[in-house]
């Protein structure tokens, strides 16, 4: 039996996943000439936190390579609620 945890054993990849199904979701209903700005700013940004702590999972055994990873999802997460906060304003 294998016991290694993979990434989606992960309740931080499990929630930033999940946040980004939901905001692919609720932008489906963002104004059409959104279409290529916002909407797709905020779907690239959401999918890659998630994109960024599969591969910091993968990178575990080199400290410096998975510090940066998580460095890069909690750039990208803050960069999500940068656009999910232009979307409700």
């Amino acid at each position: 039996m294998n016991f290694v945890k993979v990434h989606k054993d992960l309740v931080v990849f499990q929630k930033s996943f999940s946040a980004a199904m939901e905001i692919y979701h609720l932008s489906k209903s963002f104004p059409k000439e959104e279409t290529y700005s916002l909407t797709d700013q905020i779907r690239r940004s959401s999918r890659s936190i998630s994109a960024n702590i599969t591969e910091a999972r993968r990178k575990r055994r080199y400290e410096k390579s998975f510090i940066n990873k998580l460095n890069d999802a909690n750039g990208e997460a803050a960069k999500a609620q940068n656009w999910l906060d232009y979307a409700f304003a």
